[in-house]
């Protein structure tokens, strides 16, 4: 990691603190910490194994995904691939944008499959969990409406929800339609930058023609799973059974400080509380909790201080889960690499 990167991680994380402080402060630390003292560690236990079970699904969402472009690897690998993609998103700022890359670089260590390939399979992956998570915010939402007002706050999230799927379908279809205007541009745009960089040996026609090859395979590589429709059903519903192992944590989270929270906001306060993950902050540390309280007690009418220790109890095993176990995943599989 390059100074730049580190200096962005501690701006990162510092920005996190910052909202954490921040936080404790309006809801009151002293009341937070009490609920924390007193959380039941049966039940604290039991939210980090069902956050185990939720990184569990989505790994095998990213194996059912690569099985479609004829890539096999064993679960147990899949599982330790994809909790490095999710640690790399966690100490990242705008995560998807570090954890991705990796994420494909590993899958073409692993399998012998092409770089380009890894990525549209992971690509893929966050597609569907993307999908899937708006099917559970209409569901939730839809319940919700039928039982209380929703208020505003639920409405601007909602409608900021759909407005993001709504851009990112349309930037995914121009993509597509667009294709060779998109590959050749970023080609010669890439060629064109490395040309004015200081380094010798670099060819800029080779460039170009190296990226496009790879641009054109990547797109080959997703028309190729939308013909896998059987597979990709069936990684859909990994997906959503692993935002429903989501749901079940925060409840226990919830149940281990003498709480409940109805099952129908949890579907729908969880996918909308991520959107927070956009932030320029380690995985939305700090930004997603802020968020998932700020949805959560209007929605449930719970003390401030015991939802935010609830928050961080469920938090605390999803975004910390990942970043031990893929942290040393990807330190092992570094290690294998250079061996």
């Amino acid at each position: 990691m390059n100074g730049r990167n580190w200096r962005a991680l501690i701006v990162g994380f510092a920005g996190a603190i910052a909202l954490f402080v921040g936080l404790f402060f309006l809801v009151g630390a002293g009341d937070v910490l009490d609920s924390l003292a007193h959380a039941d560690p049966t039940l604290v236990a039991a939210t980090l194994a069902v956050a185990l079970l939720w990184l569990g699904a989505w790994a095998l969402v990213l194996r059912t995904v690569l099985e479609t472009l004829a890539i096999e690897i064993p679960v147990v690998r899949a599982f330790f691939v994809y909790a490095s993609a999710v640690f790399a998103n966690n100490v990242t700022p705008f995560g998807q944008a570090g954890g991705e890359p990796i994420a494909a670089l590993l899958i073409s260590k692993v399998s012998d499959a092409r770089y380009e390939t890894g990525l549209a399979g992971i690509a893929t992956v966050d597609v569907l969990n993307v999908v899937s998570s708006l099917s559970l915010i209409l569901v939730g939402v839809g319940y919700y409406a039928t039982t209380a007002i929703i208020g505003e706050r639920l409405q601007t999230a909602v409608a900021s929800a759909l407005a993001i799927v709504v851009a990112v379908g349309l930037l995914m279809y121009l993509a597509w339609q667009y294709q060779e205007t998109l590959i050749e541009s970023v080609s010669s745009g890439v060629a064109d930058t490395v040309a004015r960089l200081p380094i010798g040996g670099s060819d800029p026609e080779t460039i170009a023609e190296d990226l496009s090859q790879r641009l054109d395979r990547f797109f080959d590589h997703i028309e190729r799973m939308t013909t896998q429709r059987r597979r990709l059903a069936v990684a859909f519903g990994l997906s959503l059974l692993g935002w429903l192992f989501q749901v079940v944590a925060l409840s226990t989270a919830f149940a281990a400080i003498g709480y409940s929270v109805p099952i129908y906001v949890a579907l729908f306060v969880i996918p909308l509380g991520n959107l927070a993950g956009a932030a320029p902050l380690p995985g939305g540390l700090g930004g997603i909790e802020a968020a998932f309280v700020g949805l959560l007690v209007p929605t449930t009418g719970l003390p401030a201080a015991t939802v935010t220790a609830a928050v961080l109890i469920y938090r605390g095993t999803i975004y910390w889960l990942p970043v031990l176990i893929g942290g040393s995943s990807m330190a092992a599989f570094g290690a294998r690499t250079v061996a």
